[in-house]
């Protein structure tokens, strides 16, 4: 079984935190607005998908220029 470490906030752990509330908040609003939402669901399952495959990820840069450190990158 896997635990990830909650010690500290590293870019993996922050990147799954965005991903999860962007997911969470387009089913909300799909549920209350419109069915469109879901679209930010499929975008985020996309670029998830592709952080997999190739290792870039857009979120990762930006959090990157925030400051947040990789999870080896912190002592």
């Amino acid at each position: 079984m896997f635990i990830a470490n909650t010690k500290s906030w590293y870019l993996e752990r922050v990147i799954w935190l965005v991903a999860g509330i962007f997911i969470l908040a387009s089913l909300v609003l799909s549920r209350i607005h419109s069915e469109y939402w879901l679209i930010l669901t499929a975008l985020v399952g996309i670029n998830l998908t592709i952080l997999s495959l190739t290792g870039f990820c857009p979120m990762t840069v930006i959090l990157d220029k925030l400051g947040v450190k990789s999870k080896v990158e912190i002592p």
